[in-house]
């Protein structure tokens, strides 16, 4: 047998041989054998669709590398010893077609297969796709890869790519159907007999079993299975079939309902026409009710004296006709003076306008005056505010005390006076203003600004003496604001703050621009507002300067202007005072100008005055033009109604009807009607809404009538088709146990052996009895009787037979031949050979440890041999050979 390198299938693709006899050039098979014919009878034939071109496993179950393999299109054995990765390629031909880890036998979960060490194992197949039955050759070409990777997590992933590689898709629909197309099932134990599940089925002592694995095989089990889904699907129709029918009664019963509401509507339609004639009679029967019209309603009546009777009515026709004639002449009349009278109501309208607006500016006067009105009192109350100012200041020149407050004198006499009898433990200090002084009297206004509050505060050493200063206080101010207290333990020294406050070269702090004697008023302003941190800039746009640059005073919160600023690092504030109060050393300049203040303010209250004066003259006047104005729109009004009724009697209804009833009959009727109506209407609820529940209960009784139609169609028809199936499931399944039994018979025969096969199909069991060598049908037994290898060569013959009735593009068979001695063996080949030989459109893949030396020079066999493990190195690489 001479050696051959092994070369890829798509080496040359071009070259295919066609069932019937039509000579072409060899499958690239030949290529392999230089020494070997370069063509091939007529007559074989070359399976084209659906074959395993080749197989690559990388870092699988405990495999480095495995292939690339290519394999043949007819016969090929896979040999090597144990450990080598025959298994792992059956293995990965399965797990890679979308088999399950549990169809391998080699374990329980994907994860599983990748080896020790690995994040992901890869998996690639190449598909032949060739020939009529090809999936998409326009897409995916002569050949379709499969790459499968599996994670160490357990998730499969696919790739599937056409022969030139190109990604078509990653879904595993598209993976089920090129193998519903192809007609490969991994799971199927005929198309792919595993190394285990040949031993379990060499050592099955079953009947159960071998019915099992017949169904299996063609199956007939999948067929059931489908029959029991279906009638499943037909008994759960019928249950629904059963709810929908008193469904079907309800819906009919409300249809019914719906359908006397709606027709009901009919008789409210008759009554809404009813109604309008009456309220056109009633029109008409109330212009008769203003017009010189009498109608007689006594005559009386003769019996004998019938012609003068009818004499008299007929005078009383003729005159009746001529006072309808006289008024259609005074309704012809009347249009053009009721054309006069629309132009004459539109002129009162438009003076009507015009005097609105007259009122409009009235209103506008009476807001002005009640807006000086308004000035007048805030001025008065400047006024006031600046005499109280003055008479404060006129009695600071003797007491600087008294500008902060007239009880201020009295408040400080009754804290010594406290402080003498031994009330307070230490005498408070206050008011805080009135303890410091300025070096600077130009910055009075930004000291007194940012101190606010403070100046007139109190600052306590305790509790105790805090509650004796609320006393005093509420004695000294009974009504109004009261100075504030602070309570803060008094110390001996000035806090130290040379370390947080701010030292600035060209602007002083607070507290350096104060004069302070007392270390208890300047800590209490240091812990209060914090004046150690705050500078004084007389000009603001140096304070803006300073305080809004890159690099600020370190230690500066903000600093304050002459005119009282108020400027931090980001933001400034105007200040609304505008001269100090308490801090000012000048007393006479403050009191010249509070002065000034109190003389403008009265020059502007006087000239306010003379403005109220003149516009209460104003408003009197335009008070009375508002009064003729409105009596006149009054008149006004009072025509136009009167017109307008007038206007309205003569067109109330465009056509004349002749109306018989007194205008409160109609009336009368007209009330009942509309009770009658409102009844009718409250009783069947909105119409739109009837109409819309009628048209909603007809569709959905038409729906559920034609959905219960369709239901019972779907039953019958199932009844009908399922009874068709059933004949036709049973008749295949006598057909394929009858040709089983036959192919069963040819194979033992061909080593002598004899043998039966008896199915039973109610009890699902089937029994094989075989006697080796020639007897009587008598002496059959139980496969259980027979030798390991005559057990395995029977086996065998069972798997032939089934491949004779099953189809599928290629088969697998893993150790077939384990416990066959060497004669069995050998015939068992011989019969697989045959077969194969007879099925050139089919591939077989049959994996053993045997070194199949013994095998015959064939071109359509290749032997692809694995090396023996090697443990330091796990990376396997497969040699092709051909005989």
């Amino acid at each position: 047998m001479s050696k051959r390198k092994s070369s890829n299938v798509s080496d040359n693709p071009n070259k295919r041989v066609r069932p019937a006899a039509v000579e072409e050039d060899v499958e690239d098979e030949s290529d392999l054998d230089g020494d070997e014919e370069d063509g091939q009878s007529a007559g074989e034939v070359v399976s084209d669709a659906g074959i395993v071109e080749s197989i690559t496993l990388k870092n699988f179950m405990c495999h480095s590398l495995l292939g690339p393999f290519t394999f043949g299109s007819n016969v090929n054995f896979v040999v090597g010893n144990n450990g080598s990765g025959k298994s792992a390629v059956l293995t990965a031909l399965i797990v890679a077609l979308g088999g399950n880890a549990h169809a391998t036998n080699r374990g329980l979960s994907l994860k599983g297969f990748v080896k020790e060490g690995e994040s992901s194992s890869d998996v690639s197949i190449t598909l032949r796709n060739k020939g009529r039955d090809a999936y998409k050759p326009e897409v995916y070409g002569q050949a379709i890869i499969i790459d499968l990777r599996i994670t160490r997590e357990g998730l499969r992933t696919y790739k599937l790519r056409s022969k030139s590689g190109q990604l078509v898709s990653t879904k595993k629909e598209e993976l089920l159907s090129i193998l519903d197309n192809f007609n490969i099932q991994v799971n199927n134990p005929v198309s792919v007999l595993t190394q285990e599940m040949s031993k379990y089925f060499l050592h099955s002592k079953g009947e159960g079993d071998k019915y099992k694995f017949f169904m299996k095989a063609t199956q007939l089990d999948q067929m059931r299975e489908d029959f029991v889904y279906i009638k499943t699907t037909k008994h759960v129709t019928e249950d629904k079939v059963d709810q929908h029918s008193e469904c079907l009664k309800d819906l009919k019963r409300k249809y019914l309902e719906k359908e006397d509401r709606y027709k009901n509507m009919a008789t409210l339609d008759e009554m809404h026409t009813k109604l309008e004639e009456l309220q056109k009679q009633m029109a008409w029967a109330l212009v008769r009710s203003f017009s010189p019209i009498f109608f007689p309603t006594n005559l009386d009546f003769q019996p004998p004296v019938y012609a003068n009777k009818v004499e008299e009515a007929e005078g009383k026709s003729r005159q009746i006709q001529e006072q309808l004639e006289g008024i259609t002449q005074q309704v012809g009349e009347l249009q053009p003076k009721c054309a006069e009278l629309k132009a004459e109501a539109q002129k009162r309208n438009t003076l009507l306008k015009s005097s609105e607006v007259r009122v409009q500016i009235i209103s506008d006067i009476t807001v002005n005056w009640f807006s000086h009105f308004l000035q007048q009192e805030v001025l008065q109350r400047s006024i006031d505010a600046n005499k109280r100012n003055l008479q404060t200041m006129e009695s600071s020149r003797s007491n600087r005390l008294r500008r902060f407050g007239e009880h201020m004198p009295s408040l400080l006499n009754a804290i010594q006076e406290a402080h003498r009898r031994g009330q307070l433990k230490h005498k408070p200090r206050g008011p805080l203003g009135y303890l410091i002084s300025l070096k600077d009297p130009d910055l009075a206004l930004s000291v007194e600004v940012c101190l606010k509050g403070q100046l007139q505060a109190f600052t306590c050493d305790n509790h105790e003496d805090e509650k004796v200063l609320q006393s005093l206080m509420s004695k000294m101010f009974p009504t109004g604001r009261r100075p504030a207290i602070i309570t803060s333990n008094f110390l001996p020294s000035v806090h130290d703050t040379r370390m947080r406050g701010v030292n600035h070269p060209e602007y002083p702090s607070v507290l350096h621009a104060l004069e302070i004697e007392d270390p208890v008023v300047a800590n209490c302003l240091i812990d209060q507002r914090g004046i150690e941190s705050i500078l004084l800039i007389k000009n603001r746009t140096d304070a803006r300067r300073v305080m809004q640059s890159r690099n600020p005073p370190q230690h500066c919160t903000q600093a304050f202007s002459k005119e009282g600023d108020q400027i931090f690092n980001n933001r400034s504030y105007t200040a609304e005072q505008t001269r100090a109060n308490y801090l000012s050393g000048d007393v006479e300049e403050e009191i010249r100008y509070v002065c000034m203040c109190v003389c403008a303010c009265s020059m502007i209250l006087y000239k306010a005055d003379q403005e109220v004066m003149k516009c209460k003259h104003h408003k009197k006047h335009y008070d009375e033009k508002r009064s003729a104005h409105l009596r006149n729109i009054q008149t006004l009004e009072a025509n136009q109604e009167s017109k307008e009724q007038e206007l309205q009697a003569t067109t109330i209804c465009p056509e004349r009807l002749d109306v018989r009833r007194t205008a409160r009959s109609l009336d009368s009727e007209i009330t009942r009607l509309k009770v009658k109506i409102t009844t009718q209407q409250d009783q069947q609820g909105d119409r739109e809404e009837v109409v819309r529940q009628y048209h909603e209960a007809l569709e959905n009784y038409k729906n559920m009538t034609q959905q219960m139609k369709y239901l019972n169609s779907f039953i019958k028809s199932l009844d009908s088709v399922m009874n068709h199936r059933l004949q036709v499931y049973a008749e295949l399944r006598r057909f394929l146990s009858a040709r089983c039994k036959y192919y069963f018979d040819s194979m033992l025969a061909q080593r002598g052996y004899t043998g039966s096969m008896a199915f039973d199909h109610k009890n699902e069991t089937l029994s094989i009895s075989v006697q080796p060598g020639q007897g009587n049908k008598a002496d059959l037994s139980d496969m259980r009787s027979l030798s390991g290898g005559e057990r395995s060569f029977s086996t065998v013959c069972f798997v032939l037979s089934l491949w004779a009735i099953t189809e599928a593009p290629f088969r697998c068979l893993d150790e077939f031949d384990v416990y066959m001695d060497m004669v069995n063996r050998r015939i068992s080949m011989d019969m697989m050979l045959k077969v194969a030989a007879g099925q050139r459109y089919r591939q077989f893949i049959f994996l053993t440890p045997q070194s199949m030396s013994s095998l015959p020079v064939s071109k359509i066999i290749r032997i692809l041999r694995l090396k023996d493990p090697d443990r330091d190195n796990n990376s396997q690489k497969g040699q092709d050979e051909e005989q």
